[in-house]
């Protein structure tokens, strides 16, 4: 399951994420956060973090370096 979602966050990266600007607050950026949350965690924490970190990326949230805890 893992390796599942981390190939649909790759596929996101490599052909959907390109055709965006780039406006990314956080480093690294959700995407990677995501994939390093799912390796360390596991496809449901991960996931869940990775959902807590997207839903705090608006412009009033926070922004610089936020690694996975």
């Amino acid at each position: 399951m893992s390796r599942l979602l981390i190939i649909l966050i790759r596929f996101y990266q490599g052909a959907i994420s390109p055709h965006f600007p780039a406006a990314c607050r956080y480093t690294p950026t959700c995407s990677q956060y995501a994939i390093d949350a799912i390796r360390k965690y596991g496809p449901l924490k991960g996931s869940w973090l990775a959902a807590k970190r997207i839903a705090r990326c608006h412009p009033w949230g926070g922004s610089g370096y936020d690694p996975v805890p």
